[in-house]
């Protein structure tokens, strides 16, 4: 292998390619970055057993081969390299045991690891594929993420679902997230997306999402899936970053979307901002052991409270309409705060249910989107004063 390669070419695909990798445990193997000189473009890559990254950059190469070198480190140096110092020399020696890296005066030698570690790379499926905005792909992402589990031993809800939906001849992409005690969806219109999704929909794991959104640009990307796995790659085709489906079954969410519909509800429509400011601030007076806002319902406002034992009492009051018989109910209150910042509508409302039963968020500004979280327990709690000593 030898080859000359601009440093500013190739270093924001050896920082996506070393991002997937583990830094110090798990098998060496797992822990290398692939170089593959062949058809005069250096090939980066990597994978961490599940994820894989590959990418193509233009190097003039005098000759083709492949070595695998420690990632993290091979990343590290040529981050530290300027390009203003000329072109880097990359080769290996005449034994093929280590990597050469030189630039100018500095030279510097990283061992081969075995070539047998590698393995051959998924390959891009080139039917069936469908261009996709990747700016929108990452807001879609953000939007439901947080309602994801965090725990990889709930399954299911432990990913992010993509199903594709018709309803009244509309043919939609519903994506949801679900954690048990919070569920986020949202709808778009895309026919290509729809046609390409399988019936039952595809789930990809959380803990996958964050080195998806990390490879995203703003750019248009390439989709397409196999019985395994999803893939993405860049519109001029140099990079592609795979990941696997999960084939969990995913719980019945329309039961409890179908209560949001009931007669009986109560609802709060109110100041997004306003109610966020207000959380913010009664969010200081929560403990450990009681992390909720209370909301108190009355003509024309809302007041939104908090108390622990140590903090003392918060209580601000909120203009809003309100109707129903509720009286008052409990949300956890950064959870909320959450929520409520990831909604673009000046006013939100609150579909109560009932006290500890779902309560749904929507907006007038995000139609596709959709929030439930559920209530608190509401618990009193009581101070102790001289008096009681």
């Amino acid at each position: 292998m030898f080859l000359k390669v601009n440093r500013d070419e190739i270093i924001e695909g050896l920082q996506k390619s070393a991002s997937i990798i583990p830094a110090k445990t798990g098998a060496a193997f797992l822990r290398t970055i692939w170089l593959q000189c062949e058809n005069g473009n250096l090939n980066i890559m990597s994978t961490d057993s599940n994820l894989e990254f590959m990418g193509s950059y233009p190097a003039a190469i005098d000759k083709d081969g492949l070595a695998g070198v420690q990632g993290r480190a091979f990343y590290d140096l040529v981050k530290q390299l300027r390009n203003d110092q000329g072109e880097m020399v990359l080769s290996t020696d005449e034994a093929g045991q280590n990597v050469l890296v030189e630039q100018r005066a500095r030279k510097y030698k990283f061992p081969v690891n075995d070539p047998e570690w590698f393995q051959k790379f998924s390959s891009f499926p080139e039917n069936g594929t469908v261009f996709w905005s990747g700016d929108f792909l990452h807001e879609v992402i953000d939007k439901i993420a947080f309602c994801i589990s965090d725990e990889d031993s709930m399954e299911a809800i432990a990913c992010i679902y993509f199903v594709p939906r018709e309803v009244m001849g509309v043919k939609k992409v519903e994506v949801c997230g679900l954690n048990g005690h919070q569920f986020a969806m949202f709808n778009f219109v895309n026919d290509d997306i729809h046609a390409m999704l399988p019936e039952e929909g595809v789930l990809i794991q959380k803990k996958y999402l964050g080195e998806l959104k990390k490879w995203l640009t703003a750019d248009e990307i390439e989709l397409a899936i196999s019985q395994k796995r999803l893939f993405f790659r860049t519109g001029d085709q140099r990079e592609t970053f795979t990941l696997p489906l999960s084939y969990y079954q995913y719980p019945n969410y329309h039961n409890f979307l179908a209560k949001l519909g009931d007669e009986n509800v109560s609802t709060l429509e109110v100041n997004r901002l306003e109610m966020v400011d207000a959380l913010s601030r009664v969010a200081l007076f929560n403990t450990d052991s009681n992390r909720c806002a209370y909301f108190t319902f009355g003509e024309g406002e809302v007041t939104v409270s908090a108390q622990g034992q140590e903090t003392g009492t918060a209580r601000e009051s909120l203009e809003a309409a309100f109707s129903g018989d509720m009286k008052r109910v409990a949300f956890p209150t950064r959870n909320l705060i959450e929520i409520l910042n990831h909604f673009n509508s000046p006013t939100v409302k609150f579909t109560l249910t009932g006290t500890e039963a779902p309560c749904g968020l929507s907006g007038a500004d995000d139609r596709d989107y959709n929030v439930i979280v559920m209530p608190m327990m509401i618990q009193e709690e009581t101070y102790y004063t001289e008096e009681n000593v």
